[in-house]
């Protein structure tokens, strides 16, 4: 009787440690919001829950550097730009792009059209304003392609370090600023500027588009079979998340607006942002182009006399995730 019950109990552990779900921790580039609402839509709809996973989401900032945070422990996947990760990949940060939810990029250069400004040849002698910490390399990059020199004077331009608002075209101290399609462009419009009133430049029309919003673990984690078959199936509820947020994108906007604990995000701002969102995703499978890669680390490349990476990077992407979880 004791032997039975003894061996009751073991099968017992068994079988929960077999039910156990592995845990993942995805650090985010910025703050809750429907840039991300794959990634909240498959931990809602319990996505992620039916692929054996326990998924905490960790929100982003100014002051979060995703690469800093995987490097450090804190998580086991980050939402990164591909600029971001192939500069930290050079300096030592050994990141690997396993899927790529985000097809095509939002950047883009928003002027007010009384500036005068119709085309990029209009440029020299303008104040710009440019995002930095990694995302000002696409704009330099174009400058260069263009001949125009970043230094201001009547032939160049003046770079004003803008900060993640849309203040220095509202305050008319510059003449164009960055935006990004789901976001700062429509903080311009709820400002009062009507869109008859703004000239934009998107990044992606201009040639020098580089990958936004992929999904990045450390390099030495992927000799881990366990750890790709987590991570294949993390991707895998992922991308039925972007696809749930395609089909339903108010319903995605309110899931995001659930999650968002500091209540600073608006219901009419976040169902806009998923729309625009997934006009970016449409198309994507996940899987990364290498085209588009090459395309990036080109741009990369070109990007003046600092580049944001001064050699081609090798091992810097993988389909061996995305292939584990698609089926191939």
């Amino acid at each position: 009787m004791r032997k039975s019950l003894a061996v009751a109990i073991a099968l017992g552990l068994m079988s929960s440690t077999a039910l156990a779900a592995d845990r993942v921790t995805l650090q985010l580039k910025w703050v809750t919001q429907g840039q991300f609402a794959g990634y909240y839509v498959a931990l809602d709809q319990g996505f992620f829950e039916e692929e054996g996973l326990d998924v905490t989401i960790r929100p982003g900032g100014p002051d979060i550097a995703p690469p800093q945070v995987i490097a450090g422990g804190g998580a086991d996947v980050i939402v990164e730009w591909m600029p971001a990760a192939l500069a930290a990949r050079e300096r030592g940060v050994p990141l690997v792009n396993i899927a790529q939810p985000f097809k095509r990029s939002g950047m883009m250069l928003t002027c007010l059209a009384d500036t005068g400004i119709t085309s990029p040849e209009d440029f020299p002698g303008r104040n710009l304003g440019v995002w930095f910490f990694g995302n000002e390399y696409p704009f330099l990059s174009w400058m260069s392609r263009l001949g125009i020199p970043t230094e201001g004077g009547p032939d160049g331009v003046t770079v004003l370090r803008q900060g993640f608002n849309v203040d220095p075209l509202l305050q008319r101290q510059a003449d164009c600023i960055s935006t990004m399609t789901y976001n700062e462009y429509w903080q311009v419009i709820d400002a009062g500027i009507s869109e008859d009133e703004l000239i934009v430049f998107k990044y992606e029309d201009q040639g020098v588009a580089t990958l936004e919003d992929g999904l990045y673990v450390l390099e030495e984690r992927l000799e881990d079979p366990a750890f790709v078959d987590v991570m294949a199936r993390f991707v895998r509820a992922s991308m039925r998340g972007w696809a749930f947020a395609r089909e339903n994108p108010d319903m995605a906007a309110d899931i995001v607006l659930e999650f968002d604990e500091t209540g600073a995000q608006t219901e009419t701002h976040q169902r806009r942002m998923v729309r625009e969102v997934n006009l970016l995703t449409e198309g994507s499978d996940g899987r990364l182009d290498p085209a588009d890669f090459e395309r990036t680390v080109a741009t990369l490349l070109g990007g003046g006399s600092d580049p944001v990476i001064t050699r081609p990077p090798e091992g810097a992407w993988t389909h061996v995730v995305i292939d584990a979880a698609l089926g191939d």
